[in-house]
């Protein structure tokens, strides 16, 4: 039982779907609250309500920012952090500018990303880089970008592109941030075995619609007695 509870403290419970309705964020919440993850993740509109239905327990409200292409203003991303905050959200889940990255524009992507780093107010900042449109050049320097703006998470995927969290992106962002910066893997993990393996791979934070399918085995084997 100890390893399930290990397990679900690194699941951020996600639901980010255009069409998610008040149940469906009920529902997310109802089963963070029973499994014990450590946050849920939902769009910016949901956040009080996702506040008001854990009430009373340890599960975090974290909330998405400049989401899924990463391409709005600064000035914008930086007042979406600002109203997730004053809606009670305790962790910001970022997309930096990937096209800026691209053109070598790392001034503009620091920047933008310090600005978001000073409005959450303390609060942890998880950076979205998302590998599947990045070079290991280009991974390299977001990564450097990412610890010079001061934020505590580097994130690999929104799962809404091309690709999502592989074993050897989780490995390499490790290898970059070092061990003071949590490493969040997303993006089709979908099972235990998945899970697990990213963890073993560097991953301090894992970002999944299917916490629940994740822990389930796991409590099949504590009530079977494994």
């Amino acid at each position: 039982m100890q390893l399930i509870k290990h397990l679900a403290r690194y699941i951020d419970h996600t639901l980010l779907k255009p069409e998610a309705s008040l149940n469906d964020i009920e529902k997310l919440c109802a089963e963070a609250r029973e499994h014990h993850f450590y946050a849920v993740c939902v769009n910016g509109s949901w956040v009080t309500q996702a506040r008001h239905f854990l009430d009373g327990c340890d599960v975090k409200v974290a909330t998405v920012v400049g989401f899924p292409l990463g391409a709005t203003d600064s000035d914008t991303k930086r007042f979406e952090t600002e109203a997730a905050i004053d809606n009670d959200a305790e962790e910001i889940d970022v997309l930096i500018n990937i096209g800026r990255l691209k053109d070598g524009d790392d001034e503009y992507v620091l920047r933008e990303l310090r600005d978001v780093v000073e409005a959450a107010a303390e609060r942890p900042v998880k950076v979205i880089i998302e590998t599947c449109l990045l070079t290991s050049a280009e991974k390299i320097r977001a990564c450097r970008i990412v610890l010079d703006a001061g934020a505590q998470f580097v994130k690999t995927s929104t799962g809404f592109s091309t690709g999502g969290a592989t074993f050897e992106d989780v490995k390499l962002l490790r290898e970059l941030v070092g061990e003071k910066v949590g490493v969040k893997a997303a993006g089709g993990i979908r099972d235990t075995p998945t899970a697990l393996a990213m963890i073993e791979a560097g991953a301090t934070r894992i970002g999944t619609s299917s916490g629940v399918a994740i822990v389930r085995p796991m409590l099949r084997g504590a009530a079977d007695g494994y």
